[in-house]
């Protein structure tokens, strides 16, 4: 079982920037989703274990960069210029240890974290 905690949602303006953080009790390839009350999830970002892969929603390229620390067991996810249609409950997940490929299909993840609140003001 894998255990991911989230932090570093918060209030910002519009063209703002924010850091989320993924502690992780394993890391395998990892994901940021989002989601918005009344909406399906939706792929933020995502990046393998080596770090030497990584892949982001076209709506995000450009302005957010995944990535991570293994020593530190932790999940980063950059977000600059950030917009009001941003705003949203972000997650991090995980996949199990056998499944190194990226996906953007969030039924490609098994471990979910509790999420955290990211509200951008314009």
């Amino acid at each position: 079982q894998v255990q991911l905690v989230e932090s570093g949602g918060g209030l910002v303006q519009a063209g703002g920037s924010l850091r989320l953080s993924c502690a992780a009790s394993s890391m395998y390839t990892m994901a940021w989703f989002r989601q918005v009350p009344g909406k399906e999830r939706e792929f933020v970002a995502a990046i393998r274990r080596s770090g030497s892969s990584t892949d982001y929603a076209d709506a995000v390229k450009g302005r957010f960069t995944i990535s991570r620390d293994n020593a530190k067991n932790t999940v980063y996810l950059q977000m600059n210029s950030l917009k009001p249609e941003d705003t949203a409950v972000y997650y991090c997940a995980a996949r199990s240890p056998l499944r190194l490929m990226l996906s953007t299909d969030e039924g490609a993840y098994d471990y979910w974290g509790q999420g955290t609140q990211v509200t951008v003001s314009s």
